[in-house]
């Protein structure tokens, strides 16, 4: 099977760090190609930002139709839009890792960026159902960019927060709230000694799991089909017609 792995922002050595980790659980029948829109924000921090990453998104599922999508933003950017947009399933890493976080702790804490993000989260947890299961979101007060630059401490202070949810929390599991944090999930647990789960993997499990099984997005209610119309000016040429689901 194919797995489009969209990375909403421009930034393309985190959509690297991104295909890495997808490509590292994925099964060895599963090509994993992840892009990256050429237009938007270089990373997604809070509401605004969200806004100007969706028509990307959107452009990139149409440039590429693949199996499976995977929205690699923990916000799970235009999740809701993608999965109109197509058939064949699409996950957020956002609500499959909390998903997975469930399975295998009782509660679980997010650790995130910056405090900007936190509401977002929350919104999305109360929407899946799962907000019971977490404790808390956490903000470790770390720029999504900084996660890109070399020699920042942004992992420690990440690990820092962690440390405070399991004691603060009593936090069974860790969910990453950033794709950007990717490669730091297996490390990260190791030196807490808890599960602290990557969304960016979790998300390719579930969609592999879903072509397993033949299970593809409902065309009936909220994830319908949109109408054909024509949009004007800059988004002309997202202007939606059945002939374009792909």
């Amino acid at each position: 099977m194919r797995i489009l792995v969209i990375n909403p922002n421009t930034t393309q050595s985190m959509t690297a760090k991104i295909g890495e980790a997808a490509a590292s659980v994925a099964s060895e029948a599963t090509q994993i190609v992840a892009v990256n829109p050429a237009d938007g924000p270089p990373s997604i921090e809070g509401y605004f930002d969200e806004v100007f990453a969706i028509p990307g998104i959107i452009a990139e599922m149409g440039k590429a139709p693949a199996d499976a999508y995977v929205i690699a933003c923990f916000d799970d950017t235009g999740l809701d839009a993608a999965r109109c947009a197509t058939e064949a399933p699409v996950i957020g890493i956002g609500e499959a890792a909390f998903h997975m976080a469930s399975l295998v702790a009782g509660k679980f804490s997010v650790v995130t960026t910056l405090a900007r993000s936190v509401p977002a989260i929350e919104h999305n947890l109360a929407k899946y159902g799962l907000a019971s299961r977490c404790a808390k979101v956490r903000s470790s007060d770390v720029a999504v960019l900084e996660l890109e630059r070399p020699g920042s401490n942004a992992r420690h202070r990440i690990s820092q927060e962690i440390a405070r949810a399991i004691s603060e929390d009593k936090a069974e599991a860790i969910v990453l709230g950033c794709a950007g944090m990717a490669d730091l999930a297996h490390s990260l647990s190791e030196e807490h000694g808890v599960p602290v789960l990557d969304g960016v993997v979790c998300a390719v499990t579930l969609a592999e799991s879903l072509f397993k099984v033949g299970l593809k997005t409902s065309k009936i209610g909220g994830y319908a089909a949109p109408r054909g119309k024509r949009f004007a000016g800059m988004f002309a040429p997202l202007s939606p017609s059945q002939a374009e689901i792909v």
